[in-house]
């Protein structure tokens, strides 16, 4: 659930089919916070909109218990940040993992 711009979620413990898909980030990137069900590219796409729209500085702070999925978390906000920044430079979809976004994401 959102409140505000702060996402309360949940590990499922399990994969979901479709929840964090090349085409969940194209859904999201596409709308604005509070458009479509709360998700983590949500957040994710507002951090984005705000630094480069409003040049505002960015911060995002993901907490939680051992076993709460912080690491996942964190390897998806980064990879719908990767999308977009390839996006941002006229990118295809099907092209958006870089070796960066590969280096950044297996560290």
């Amino acid at each position: 659930t959102n409140i505000g711009s702060i996402l309360a979620s949940v590990n499922p413990y399990k994969p979901i089919p479709g929840l964090y898909s090349v085409d969940a980030i194209e859904l999201y990137r596409q709308h604005r916070l509070g458009e479509l069900p709360p998700h983590i590219f949500a957040t994710a796409n507002e951090c984005y909109c705000c630094l480069w729209k409003r040049h505002d500085s960015q911060c995002v702070l993901i907490s939680g218990e051992s076993g709460a999925g912080k690491t996942e978390s964190t390897k998806l906000l980064l990879k719908f940040l990767s999308a977009m920044s390839q996006t941002s430079v006229g990118a295809p979809v099907s092209e958006k993992s870089t070796h960066v976004e590969e280096a950044i994401l297996e560290s």
